[in-house]
């Protein structure tokens, strides 16, 4: 690796670029966070520092828990524009080691040692306002870095440099290279997702450079813990030692950086602080290998840079796109590390990092705060749970919230690389495969207005301009069930009694009538679905569909989920076609695609660990396929699953619907997560992030091209302004006007039920477009239906 140093600066940076484009594609990473100085007192005397300072010049040792949580609180409040998920704490080394107003302020207070009050001060921040701790507390032991690895997903200690000779680091005795290589070391025993990184310009040279980064390297390959490193460059400052020294040239610290990316392991990621750099400056640093800005407050200053404020985010995110890059907001810990809890995080902290994270591990980029969810009489979360919200509410868009999602599109549209090369692919009719749809999924910033722009241009090929609706009923027979999706609030199960609303099973006379009175509202179809009651042997469901086929001859009958039909038959004991037989001569006509969640058994196994598995989902509809009924494709996303899931499942759909031409729409369900039970008991996300939301449907358009010609938003989950962007990503229907629509509203959906024919053509008229309202299987309805 030292051979490098003999590389001319074009030739580093263009390797480097290359190795980073190769791990990381296009995007580049920041996180927004607030800075706490919870203490400017150091016993360390570093020769470039004005961080640490004399307790003469400071009112009080350390900022008291009032101060910190005012802090967090401001930037967990600061969500307008990009809203923070990570607490920086900075302070200086040891201090009590030094001053004694720094023993008797701690002891007075009650701890033991700084590290001791960071550890409290990180737990209230987290749990008061939900914000990601991340420790920077310098060379610590590793009893100091296990106690606060309970609190702080991710911790930091910069390297700076190897030689034990500098003069910047005169009486700096936690400076000494073989106390920092120990923490880096400590650290990776103990799986702490790391930040490191090396100082340049302080008197080192390149050599040096090459030493310590090379260090840093081999303790990632022993540990796999080193989840960033900083190159940062020197710039000398007034009142300190080195105030006459020269800043860090520029080739110098891209050399660095470029250095760095070719020495490290690819995975580890790459940052070069923004705001040390000169406004101009900031593509050459992405040209020179960083994947990764660091830390961006919108809210509070750089306190070891004070003189140097932050870029702000516009500023960043055009640097990154004059580069050819997106940007995208990240957590204090980084997706790999995020998505691998078990191994990575304390076990209190997994759903803390869960709770902000969107389906790569990144942060969650709805603006906005997130604030954590609280509830009264939340520890009784089986089926079906009640809860009240109590304390302070989050600002950014949920799924089925009563909050106006982020407007996407209209936007300039941009993509390059692999985002680029999947688009150009899919025009050019190429079927996209599982990895091609998964990088498509990855669009940010300007990609996720070219991934729209395809899909909404192949919609007009295969559809036009019309945006379809059925008139349509929900009848839900049974809230009661005998299975354990661990994400429906609507199900009672035996041990939730006293939950949501009470077990109710209707009889056929009260579903017929129920269905009469919707074919006099003007519906074409009822949609009958349920829960898996007991009692029920299989002929119920026949028996429900001849009770509203006698009833009303004409309406459509959409019943009876995968679940549902299979286990009917399976309690009769009879063969699913035959089953599925007979209920088409009782009146069926289609089956819904729900039960489908997402069609990967891993998930399956969280979500409906006892329903039925992916292969018994496509069999039932291969099975009414072939009897001559239709169905559609519904995936539940936005809960435990990541892109690669969301792809799995549209390839085993696509290759069921080229082999049976069967399926009639394609129906995204975005997860609401208010009242699930696995939100509430701490093992979901809090549903999909609006761009996800979109990049779903969207993307579904491009997988589908030729096959499923129809793809359907639901307006129940996203209301009335998301509904109009997905019609210009892609879609083409918005369901069901959803009379008496009860499963998402038990799960926490605000947006109520029963849209009219009126409110189908305003979000139709907003989007440009005109509404037309259709028959289940796509044609014109009758204009009135008989009743018995």
């Amino acid at each position: 690796m030292t051979s490098l140093a003999s590389w001319s600066t074009a030739d580093l940076t263009a390797a480097a670029r290359d190795v980073r484009d190769r791990a990381f594609g296009t995007r580049l990473t920041y996180s927004p966070k607030v800075f706490v100085p919870l203490t400017r007192l150091c016993r360390d005397r570093c020769g470039y520092c004005t961080f640490a300072t004399a307790p003469r010049h400071l009112s009080t040792p350390y900022l008291t828990r009032d101060e910190v949580l005012a802090i967090a609180t401001a930037g967990a409040t600061a969500g307008a524009t990009a809203g923070c998920h990570e607490a920086l704490f900075t302070l200086g080394e040891q201090p009590e080691q030094r001053y004694p107003q720094a023993r008797e302020w701690l002891t007075e207070h009650g701890y033991a040692s700084t590290v001791d009050y960071l550890r409290a001060m990180a737990e209230a921040v987290l749990v008061e306002t939900g914000l990601l701790p991340h420790a920077n507390a310098g060379a610590l032991g590793e009893a100091e870095l296990a106690a606060l690895r309970s609190v702080a997903p991710s911790q930091g200690m910069m390297i700076e440099s190897l030689r034990d000779d500098l003069a910047a680091h005169r009486g700096a005795p936690d400076k000494v290279p073989a106390r920092r290589l120990a923490t880096l070391e400590a650290a990776g025993r103990l799986a702490i997702p790391f930040t490191t990184g090396i100082l340049v310009g302080i008197g080192e040279d390149e050599t040096d450079r090459i030493t310590a980064l090379q260090a840093i390297a081999e303790s990632h390959a022993r540990h796999g813990h080193v989840q960033e490193v900083i190159v940062q460059n020197f710039l000398p400052k007034p009142g300190t030692a080195m105030r006459d020294a020269a800043p860090c040239p520029t080739e110098d610290h891209l050399r660095a950086i470029a250095l760095a990316r070719l020495i490290l392991p690819a995975d580890v990621h790459l940052q070069a602080p923004p705001n040390l750099s000169d406004e101009a400056t900031l593509p050459a640093l992405v040209d020179a290998g960083i994947d990764d800005w660091g830390g961006v407050s919108p809210v509070t200053a750089d306190h070891v840079n004070p003189e140097r404020p932050w870029p702000a985010l516009d500023t960043l995110r055009a640097a990154t796109e004059t580069a050819g890059h997106t940007l995208a907001p990240r957590l204090t810990i980084y997706p790999e590390f995020a998505q691998a809890p078990q191994r990575w995080l304390d076990a209190d902290l997994r759903f803390a990092v869960l709770d902000r994270a969107d389906a790569e591990g990144l942060a969650r980029d709805d603006a906005g705060s997130h604030w954590p969810e609280r509830h009264e009489a939340a520890a009784n979360v089986g089926t079906g749970a009640e809860v009240v919200q109590i304390g302070r509410r989050s600002s950014a868009w949920y799924s089925g919230a009563d909050v106006e999602p982020p407007a996407l599109l209209p936007a300039p549209a941009r993509a390059r690389g692999p985002v680029r090369e999947a688009l150009d692919a899919a025009v050019a009719g190429e079927q996209l495969d599982e990895d091609a749809i998964t990088t498509l999924f990855t669009a940010r910033g300007p990609e996720v207005a070219a991934v729209a722009e395809v899909a909404d241009a192949m919609r007009r090929e295969a559809v036009g301009d019309a945006v379809t609706y059925v008139v349509n009923r929900n009848i839900n027979y049974t809230n009661v069930c005998t299975f354990k999706c661990t994400f429906c609030g609507f199900s009672k199960g035996p041990l939730s009694l006293n939950l949501r609303g009470k077990p109710y099973l209707l009889s056929l006379d009260e579903i017929a009538g129920r269905a009469v009175e919707a074919a006099e509202l003007g519906a074409t179809e009822v949609c009958l679905q349920g829960g898996i009651h007991p009692s029920f042997d299989g002929e119920f469901y026949v028996d429900v569909t001849r009770a509203v086929k006698a009833a009303v001859p004409d309406l459509h009958v959409h019943g009876f989920t995968a679940l549902e039909v299979t286990e009917g038959a399976r309690r009769l004991g009879e063969p699913l076609p035959d089953y599925l037989a007979r209920l088409r001569d009782a009146g069926l006509k289609t089956l819904p695609g729900t039960a489908a969640e997402i069609l990967d058994d891993e998930i399956r196994a969280v979500l409906c660990p006892d329903k039925i598995d992916t292969q018994q989902w496509l069999d039932a509809h291969e099975a009414a396929h072939s009897v001559g009924l239709r169905s559609n494709v519904t995936m539940m996303f936005g809960s435990v699953e990541s892109p690669r899931h969301w792809a799995r499942h549209f390839v085993r759909t696509r290759e069921l619907q080229a082999r049976t031409g069967g399926f009639t729409e394609f129906v995204g369900l975005p997860f609401v997560h208010m009242a699930a039970p696995i939100y509430l008991k701490r093992g979901a996300r809090r549903g999909p992030t609006f761009r996800e939301v979109l990049l779903v449907h969207a993307v579904a358009r491009i997988a589908y091209r030729g096959l499923i010609d129809n793809i359907q938003a639901s307006w129940v989950k996203l209301g009335r302004s998301g509904a109009v962007q997905l019609l210009n990503a892609g879609v083409n229907d918005l369901g069901g006007t959803l009379m008496d629509e009860n499963i998402s509203r038990a799960a926490g959906a605000t947006h109520g039920q029963g849209w009219q024919p009126a409110d189908f053509e305003a979000v139709a008229a907003d989007a440009g477009r005109f509404a037309v309202q259709r028959s289940t299987l796509y044609a014109e309805p009758a204009t009135a239906l008989r009743t018995a």
